[in-house]
C-alpha cells in the first residue's frame, strides 16, 4: 500500500475532497513565501475536523527547533515535515518530541548518502530542485535516485506528479508515499476534486503494477 499525503491545503473544502478521495495525510504549509502558506489559527480550524485517521502534517522552512515543536503540539500534528536548510542537530532536536521527515531537494548536488546523516528522521522526502525555492515547484524530482533510495528507507516522492504520472512513478520507485500539491490543484492552493480522486485511483493502479526496471 502506497500511501498519499495531500499537501498544500488551504480550506476546509479542500480538505474534505481530499479526505473524501482517500487521502492518507494532508500538509499544512508555514512557510511564509509559499502560495499554499496558511496560518497557525486557519490550519487549527481544519485540522480539529479531520477524520480520526487522516494525518495532519506541517510543513516548515528553516525554522528553529523549539518553534516547530511548540505549533506541532498546539495543532497537535501527526508530524513536522522539515523541507528547508535543516541541520541534522536541528532534525535530531525535533525528533525528540514529534515525528519529523526531512525533505531533500535531487539537484544536481544531492547525494543519497547525505540522508544517514539525519538518521533522527522517520522519513525523507525526496523533492525536485530549483533555485531559490522550497518545493511546490511542479518539476520532477529524480526517479532514479528515489528508487534506489526507497530500498533501504521509508521514502516519500514529491515534485510533479499528477495523475498523468504518478501511476508510472509509484510502479518505478515504489515510495513509502506520494505527496503532492500542484498536481492536484485548479490553481495555487485551490484544490480540485476530479483531479484528487484522478490522483488517488491512479496511485492505486502504480502500485497494483509490475515493479518498474531497476
Amino acid at each position: 500500500m502506497v500511501r498519499v499525503k495531500i499537501c498544500g491545503v488551504t480550506s476546509w473544502a479542500d480538505a474534505r475532497a481530499a479526505c473524501d478521495a482517500g487521502a492518507d495525510a494532508l500538509g499544512f504549509n508555514f512557510y511564509e513565501k509559499s502560495p499554499r502558506r496558511v496560518a497557525p489559527a486557519e490550519a487549527w480550524s481544519i485540522i480539529r475536523r479531520l477524520p480520526a485517521f487522516v494525518a495532519p502534517v506541517g510543513v516548515f522552512v528553516n525554522w528553529a527547533p523549539r518553534a516547530v515543536v511548540t505549533l506541532a503540539r498546539a495543532l497537535r500534528l501527526a508530524a513536522a515535515q522539515l523541507h528547508g536548510d535543516e541541520s541534522p542537530r536541528d532534525v535530531a532536536a525535533c525528533a525528540r518530541e514529534v515525528f519529523v521527515i526531512k525533505a531533500f531537494r535531487t539537484g544536481p548536488r544531492f547525494r543519497p548518502a547525505e540522508m544517514s546523516r539525519y538518521g533522527a528522521a522517520s522519513a525523507f522526502l525526496l523533492d525536485a530542485a530549483k533555485a531559490g525555492q522550497f518545493g511546490g515547484t511542479g518539476a520532477r524530482a529524480d526517479w532514479a535516485v528515489a528508487q534506489r533510495a526507497a530500498r533501504t528507507r521509508l521514502i516519500i516522492l514529491s515534485g510533479g506528479l499528477s495523475p498523468e504520472n504518478v501511476a508510472e512513478a509509484v510502479r518505478i520507485v515504489r515510495p513509502y508515499a506520494v505527496d503532492v500539491a500542484s498536481g492536484v490543484e485548479s490553481r495555487p492552493g485551490k484544490k480540485d476534486p476530479r483531479k484528487l480522486r484522478a490522483f488517488l485511483a491512479e496511485v492505486s493502479r502504480g502500485a497494483a503494477a509490475p515493479r518498474g526496471k531497476d
